[in-house]
């Protein structure tokens, strides 16, 4: 039987004889349950809103994308695709060409990324359709209602650029503008969706793609990147896969340093409410100052008295990260399924999005014992001084 964590449990429940050690003791406990909860709930709601940018990112980004290793664009061959196609993993590929073009509406111009995609509803009849994002088609005035073509120009790679006349080196296609989209901000503000078709007209080139867009049966992390390690070691030389997070890396690892971020902002605050556990023990130490002469006329060495002490800051610390697992569990599955905190405003979404990640779970469960027991363990040290160790 381990002694010093019994008399600990004995001393966590037992009737003290200043009351102030009792609400001292549970307003740390209440505290640390509370910072336990708040860290549950306010993660999984950062990964519910993480979830809403993923997801609209999906519409754009494929799981995979098969690109040149150098240059801009290259040429596949039709066993590329046969051998997608006939792959059980993979539930649709297509070529996909992308490049930065100048564009002229009207009287407004401006710079702009058009994306050739293999889309049969981006023609109506002959005519080549063009979506726009909505932060692009506000600053140049585009307005699908209208007749106006969008005019879109691309250098010519065979020519060299006239200073006399640059109009003279440049590929020039129309498209009338369809449909304005809102998925995220760098796409809003700079991306068009043509056929590719079209861009592949503006860039010279036939058979021409930037990329193969690849979208797996199981879109999870581990069956992607296990896909793109795999058919980097089957693609010839010249060509590489990558997957989502490696096609806007900036992107995602800012979204991963934020939440660490306001992990370790809870955490902080955490600490900040076990000092609370200082006072509770430096007045439990003073009351059972009778009951550790005891111990020690018994035999008790200093270092198991302190033991005791240290356990009995680690048990009020414990209690509190166990209600506050079980109230931020609780409360973050209930708004998950049943959305009862809504938000304010008119978004796409009504209700706080949430989704629980068991990994936060651990590292909170993690992080706030460990503070329990270093503040637990340092107010026992400050207070037994160095003489007694």
């Amino acid at each position: 039987m381990n002694v010093p964590l019994f008399i600990a449990f004995r001393y966590l429940f037992a009737k003290k004889t200043h009351n102030i050690i009792n609400v001292i003791s549970a307003i740390s406990a209440i505290g640390m349950a509370i910072g336990t909860a708040a860290l549950i709930i306010i993660l999984s709601v950062y990964n519910g809103f993480n979830g809403i940018i993923k997801d609209n990112l999906s519409v754009l980004d494929p799981d995979v994308m098969i690109c040149p290793s150098e240059g801009k664009f290259f040429t596949p061959d039709d066993l590329m695709f046969d051998c997608l196609a006939d792959d059980p993993r993979v539930h649709e590929a297509s070529g996909v060409l992308q490049d930065n073009v100048f564009l002229r509406y009207g009287e407004q111009q401006g710079l702009a990324k058009a994306k050739g995609i293999d889309d049969h509803g981006l023609y109506f009849g002959e005519i080549p359709l063009a979506r726009i994002g909505a932060q692009l088609s506000y600053e140049m005035g585009i307005n699908p209602s209208f007749t106006q073509q969008l005019e879109i120009f691309y250098p010519d790679r065979d020519t060299k650029v006239s200073l006399a006349n640059p109009t003279a080196s440049l590929h020039t296609v129309t498209a009338k503008p369809s449909e304005i989209f809102s998925l995220t901000a760098n796409a809003d503000a700079e991306l068009v969706i043509v056929p590719i078709g079209l861009m592949q007209e503006l860039v010279g080139g036939d058979n021409l793609v930037s990329g193969i867009e690849i979208r797996l049966e199981d879109s999870s992390d581990k069956s992607m990147k296990a896909y793109t390690r795999e058919m980097n070691e089957r693609l010839p030389d010249g060509l590489k896969a990558i997957d989502r997070y490696q096609m806007q890396p900036d992107l995602y690892k800012m979204m991963k340093y934020e939440k660490f971020a306001i992990f370790l902002i809870l955490i902080f605050v955490v600490i900040i409410v076990a000092f609370n556990i200082f006072g509770s023990l430096s007045m439990l130490r003073i009351e059972k100052k009778e009951d550790v002469e005891t111990l020690h006329a018994l035999g008790a060495s200093p270092k198991m008295t302190k033991r005791i002490f240290v356990l009995e800051g680690w048990l009020i610390s414990l209690f509190g990260l166990i209600c506050g697992l079980v109230l931020g569990i609780a409360l973050s599955i209930l708004q998950q399924r049943l959305g009862m905190i809504k938000m304010p405003g008119n978004y796409l979404i009504e209700a706080y999005p949430v989704i629980l990640q068991w990994s936060d779970v651990l590292w909170t469960a993690v992080g706030v014992a460990a503070i329990g027991f270093a503040t637990a363990f340092l107010s026992t040290k400050a207070a037994t001084g160095p003489s007694q160790e």
